[in-house]
């Protein structure tokens, strides 16, 4: 689904750009999602959501019924042990108390978000918070946005761990022991602001050219309609529902698997201890490069619908979370040989994602004038037209990590996202739907963000892939 937490960025630019002096404008359609809905598209559209929200469950339901396999509950079903409704009264329904909860949580969230300016800037060497502007919109309007999320998500685990250790208020297990009612309450969220995306963008968008609208139903409302949707001057549904409340919740809801595991066996796992650590790690990357994310896909590209909406709300924190919960379930202690490997790997497809992106990052804060790997980079020179006819230029970097592969990011992405999968052994398949997905994700990613680029930057294109041969692996993909 949308969020990932992979968040991706354009090739590596630098960018500056001058009027044009005549009256043409090129279509819109290089930016953003399709103005036209072919078969295909249509067909997978219907498919993701008619089907999305039964793969959530079916997931859910199998750890808690059919302790995570996911073929005993097809068996049952096609030898007739139990019928779909035995499955269904078992599983627990939304209840008042998780209604509260959730409610509670994303009210939390929005006050964080909206009423608390961020101060984590002023005494954080190198972190970039606070109001900072977006890219450019294809209708040409630069967005503010007030970067808080990691001083959201300090505040929140402070609070978290005052309470484990201190105030008890509530269990550190809660979220573990409400974890079905809360994917009702997650889903009811998740529809509810992807129909209101919808209505607001044909009666009172934010700005109106930068709407999109195909004529066709089904896909307006997965992929959206308004660009950057708001409330008020600050309230970006786009840079909330990716950040707030699913990825806050993200190591929340680890460290509540973790709590369930002590709970249930006396100790806490080293896979548990490693799938925290690691995912973590991925977590508060995302937040301290905030500002690093208003250059990705997701804000740049994609419009608000139930891609987004629903997917940051119930698809990301209900299967990003799947090794945490497999191992309350299952809770397997891993040799240390197995453990360093997997820590290692996790690392590693760390660091090569960070660098890949701090070398883009570099690049385009100094439009090229930077050394990387000690040496001035090499870079092919670029234009393209937003639709208000105004002429931009960029630089496609071909040096460091970029002149080995086009999306070399992704693949240390996917190497942290298999180090999580192996944390949980090789007994079941579940945890590893993590990295099936990713796999399937970035590699759609990888050739969608390729057709945007070749619309938007035409033959220069052709020359930086020429430059650049390789997506994801050199010598291979």
């Amino acid at each position: 689904m949308a969020t990932h937490l992979s968040k991706e960025k354009k090739p590596a630019e630098g960018r500056k750009h001058q009027n044009m002096q005549n009256d043409t404008k090129v279509s819109q359609g290089q930016w953003g999602r399709a103005w036209e809905v072919d078969c295909f598209s249509l067909a997978s559209i219907l498919f993701l959501l008619m089907f999305a929200p039964l793969i959530v469950y079916y997931f859910i339901m199998s750890c808690a019924q059919y302790q995570c396999s996911l073929t005993d509950p097809l068996l049952d079903l096609l030898t007739g042990n139990k019928h779909l409704s035995d499955i269904w009264k078992s599983t627990p329904t939304l209840t008042y108390r998780a209604a509260v909860i959730y409610s509670l949580w994303v009210t939390f969230q929005v006050v964080l978000y909206l009423f608390i300016p961020d101060f984590c800037h002023k005494f954080l060497p190198g972190y970039v918070g606070g109001v900072q502007e977006g890219a450019i919109t294809p209708a040409g309007v630069v967005n503010k946005y007030e970067i808080n999320g990691l001083q959201a998500w300090i505040i929140t685990h402070v609070l978290w761990f005052a309470n484990a250790s201190c105030f008890h208020f509530f269990s550190p297990t809660i979220i573990f022991d409400n974890w079905i009612p809360l994917l009702w309450c997650a889903n009811i969220l998740g529809y509810a602001v992807s129909t209101f995306a919808m209505i607001k963008g044909y009666f009172f968008p934010t700005n109106a050219k930068d709407c999109k609208f195909t004529g066709n139903f089904f896909y307006d409302y997965m992929m959206g309609i308004e660009f950057n949707p708001r409330i008020g001057k600050w309230f970006d549904f786009k840079l909330f529902f990716n950040g707030r409340p699913g990825i806050v919740a993200w190591t929340l809801i680890n460290l509540s698997f973790a709590a369930k595991q002590q709970e249930l066996y006396g100790q806490v796992t080293n896979s548990m201890i490693l799938v925290n650590v690691l995912q973590g790690i991925y977590v508060l990357d995302f937040f301290w490069n905030e500002a690093w994310y208003l250059k990705t896909i997701d804000i740049c590209h994609d419009h608000f619908g139930w891609y987004l909406g629903w997917g940051d709300c119930v698809w990301l924190p209900y299967l990003y979370t799947l090794q945490g919960l497999y191992l309350v379930y299952h809770p397997v202690q891993l040799c240390t040989a197995h453990a360093i490997g997997v820590l290692m790997l996790g690392l590693l497809g760390y660091y090569i994602f960070r660098m890949t992106n701090h070398q883009k990052d570099l690049f385009r804060r100094t439009s090229g004038n930077c050394r990387i790997w000690g040496k001035k980079p090499q870079y092919i020179e670029c234009s393209y037209t937003s639709v208000d006819g105004t002429k931009y230029h960029s630089k496609l970097m071909t040096s460091g990590f970029w002149g080995w592969a086009r999306h070399f990011n992704y693949t240390g992405d996917l190497m942290g996202s298999l180090a999580y999968c192996l944390a949980c052994g090789f007994e079941h398949l579940l945890p590893y739907f993590y990295i099936i997905y990713m796999t399937i994700l970035l590699t759609h990613r990888c050739l969608r963000d390729e057709h945007r680029c070749g619309s938007k930057y035409g033959k220069d294109w052709k020359r930086y892939t020429a430059a650049v041969p390789y997506r994801l692996l050199p010598g291979v993909f």
